[in-house]
């Protein structure tokens, strides 16, 4: 494993495989994700930024999973099933959800229901030729995988119950509970295995894919993990847990410009004391098994890692915490002795204090720059391509931010006038204004959203922080990636060395 070299200047384009085209309900693995591959590929890309790959849990979010190391079966290809044997390709006939976005409600059942079915022939006797492949997956990740399949099996069987709230001896992971349960419910474990077989079967392929064809791909590690998840109920002594297993004190960030109360995220912090003493074992094994998804990783709210806001839990808001160091660069030692090397983005965004500048700095870790942060401050904004380093990733905008045609409709006039003296253009045509000016700056790294080569406007933006409902389930239909739009990207591509 090598560290990307910075020197080289390279793009590439943010889009989630859920909002791949396709008539299953939800973006997969199957042949639009190729044909994705290859759209980058003839448009000279040298990234595919996805965003979290684990499976997701209230919400749908990809920031909140059940596990830091499973992967999403819901992005599981109906069509790689029939291609193996595992299902007869006419069963997939006269199956055609809405083409525009993931309605998560009846896309979950159709795939749990269509990946039941699966393993059920799996067990009769179909695709025998995985049947090593299985067994050999299932004691390479034996590590995470067990835990991870009773869990799940577990939550199956009672169904919307946090951990915390079954019964005592589960909760506490009690052998004779944990033996227990692990007879009662073995067809649904084994089969809860077989979904994660499947998914990094296919991820692999995929990604063997991509590389083969200089395509490298970005992918994201959240810091926090959630409280509802296999990584909390298994490794309890890694977290600041109580003796009834809920959190002491929960993640979130103080007030700011942005929110008068703050930012109550709720994720149990972790008990670094702890982590240090197994040589963040935990930590060399997550980041190992994203590495094996992916080629980069960008590290989100890399400011944890030098201090977190510890908010007493039972608060409704993030108002009263205090700041508690971080592993700081005894961790970064760690993964740097590990892994040879670091194949890490800092997302340095928010508060940014010397001490997170330093930490990101002492190992050489490009940071973040988002363009929509960058008009109406005056010459000295950070986020102005005028006073990048090379060692830098600038987006256009990310997943939490609007489309970049809807950030400029909907942005003061004070700043309206600044992007346009800026970028000495009237603004008819933002979102490839902000692509050019990305990809013409000094950073050696510049991603945008797909929405923003479409120039779609806010009603096709990924993530609203804070909306209850129609996160994450934006998708795009397969006509609207034409040769002009991969040309016109591939043709900025070169003019700027990328």
């Amino acid at each position: 494993m090598t560290t990307p070299d910075v020197s080289v200047r390279s793009s590439g384009v943010l889009l989630h495989p859920t909002s791949l085209p396709g008539r299953f309900g939800i973006g997969d693995m199957g042949p639009s994700a190729y044909a994705w591959v290859d759209a980058l590929v003839q448009a000279e890309q040298s990234w595919w930024q996805v965003l979290p790959l684990g499976p997701t849990g209230y919400g749908d979010s990809p920031y909140q999973c059940f596990s830091a190391f499973a992967g999403n079966p819901y992005l599981i290809s109906p069509e790689e099933l029939a291609r193996e044997g595992l299902m007869p390709a006419d069963d997939l006939q006269g199956i055609d959800f809405p083409a525009d976005q993931v309605s998560y409600g009846s896309v979950i059942p159709f795939k749990n229901q269509l990946l039941a079915h699966a393993w059920q022939n799996f067990r009769g006797g179909c695709a025998s030729d995985l049947r090593d492949p299985f067994d050999r997956f299932c004691a390479e990740q034996a590590s995470w995988l067990d835990d991870y399949a009773l869990y799940m099996s577990l939550k199956e069987s009672q169904p919307g119950t946090n951990w915390q709230n079954w019964s005592r001896g589960l909760v506490l992971r009690e052998a004779q509970a944990l033996s227990e349960a692990r007879t009662r419910l073995a067809d649904t474990i084994r089969q809860q295995q077989f979904r994660q077989f499947l998914f990094f079967r296919q991820w692999r392929n995929l990604k063997e894919y991509a590389n083969s064809k200089g395509l490298k791909l970005i992918g994201d590690i959240p810091i926090f993990v959630a409280i509802d998840s296999v990584d909390v109920w298994a490794n309890p002594d890694l977290f600041l847990l109580g003796p009834d297993r809920h959190p002491q004190v929960v993640a979130g960030v103080p007030p700011d410009y942005f929110s008068v109360t703050g930012q109550l995220w709720g994720n149990p912090h972790y008990n670094w004391e702890a982590l240090k003493k197994t040589g963040y074992a935990w930590w060399m094994e997550r980041l190992r098994a994203t590495l094996a998804q992916v080629d980069l990783i960008r590290l989100d709210h890399f400011l944890g890692f030098s201090a977190a806001w510890h908010v007493p839990a039972g608060r409704t808001t993030a108002e009263i915490g205090e700041w508690v160091p971080g592993p700081g660069a005894n961790l970064f030692e760690t993964i740097r002795t590990t892994f040879g090397s670091l194949p890490i983005i800092a997302e340095d965004l928010g508060l940014v204090t010397p001490a997170v500048e330093a930490l990101r700095d002492q190992f050489q870790l490009p940071g973040m720059r988002i363009l929509h942060f960058a008009f109406g401050d005056g010459p000295q904004n950070r986020f102005l391509p005028h006073n990048y380093e090379p060692n830098t990733l600038v987006y256009t905008g990310t997943h939490d931010n609007n489309t970049s045609v809807g950030w400029y409709q909907t942005t003061s006039e004070n700043e309206k006038d600044h992007v346009r003296r800026y970028l000495g253009r009237d603004g008819s045509d933002i979102a490839w204004d902000l692509i050019r000016l990305a990809w013409s700056s000094v950073a050696n790294y510049a991603v945008t959203p797909l929405q923003d080569l479409l120039s779609l406007g806010s009603d096709s933006r990924m993530n609203m922080p804070g909306r209850p409902e129609g996160n994450w389930s934006w998708r795009f239909r397969s006509e609207v990636i034409t040769d002009p739009l991969l040309d016109r990207l591939g043709e900025l591509t070169a003019l700027y060395g990328r």
